[in-house]
């Protein structure tokens, strides 16, 4: 029995975003293939993500110092508690799904957000006098992202998602792209659908 967790970057759902709506069907299959696996399904537009900003940068500063955690304003502890949890969530997974759309050449904003809290030294990756090292190489990954180009994975988006779990130790890593809606818009509905028995493949294996 595997954990899985499926990380949702898009403010709508499947009736509107071409992600989720292979994303959807991904995991249909994929419950029906695994029925025993603990999947925990995340918006990140529906959850509070706190950003590396003043507070925590302080927060962390002060902690490092030894200064105890109930010394922090309340506003730190607030943020530093939120942000272990994504940081803690994110170890206690086996697999890991996002699916985001390509939006001006990157990841929304909130999965860029979401990943800082569990790129963390110390617990997802080390430093080394050789250099950087992952600590999460058991973990599988599985990437989806709507393009309205055709990037055939060398759009920098896709790249910051591969390099950065990489990064972290995952060697697993599988991309499905679905692209092209926008440069051939008579095709989109095809697009779509032949991503989504992309999608359905996959899920028998992943």
């Amino acid at each position: 029995m595997a954990r899985v967790l499926v990380v949702r970057a898009h403010p709508f759902d499947s009736s509107v975003s071409r992600s989720m709506k292979v994303l959807d069907a991904f995991l249909e299959e994929y419950k029906a293939v695994n029925p025993y696996d603990r999947i925990k399904d995340m918006n990140l537009y529906e959850v509070a993500i706190p950003e590396i900003d003043r507070d925590l940068l302080t927060a962390w500063k002060e902690l490092s110092k030894g200064v105890l955690f109930d010394q922090l304003t309340s506003r730190q502890q607030e943020k530093v508690t939120l942000f272990n949890h994504y940081t803690d969530d994110f170890l206690s997974m086996d697999k890991i799904i996002i699916a985001n759309p390509l939006w001006n050449m990157h990841v929304p904003g909130r999965l860029k957000t979401w990943i800082d809290t569990i790129t963390v030294a110390g617990q997802t990756f080390r430093y080394t006098e050789s250099g950087a090292v992952g600590m999460v190489p058991d973990k599988k990954l599985l990437h989806i992202q709507a393009n309205g180009g055709i990037f055939d994975g060398s759009d920098p988006a896709s790249q910051y998602i591969k390099s950065i779990f990489r990064f972290l130790g995952v060697e697993e890593i599988s991309q499905l792209f679905v692209e092209g809606m926008d440069t051939y818009p008579d095709r989109a509905d095809e697009i779509v659908a032949d991503a989504i028995e992309k999608a359905k493949q996959l899920a028998k294996t992943f």
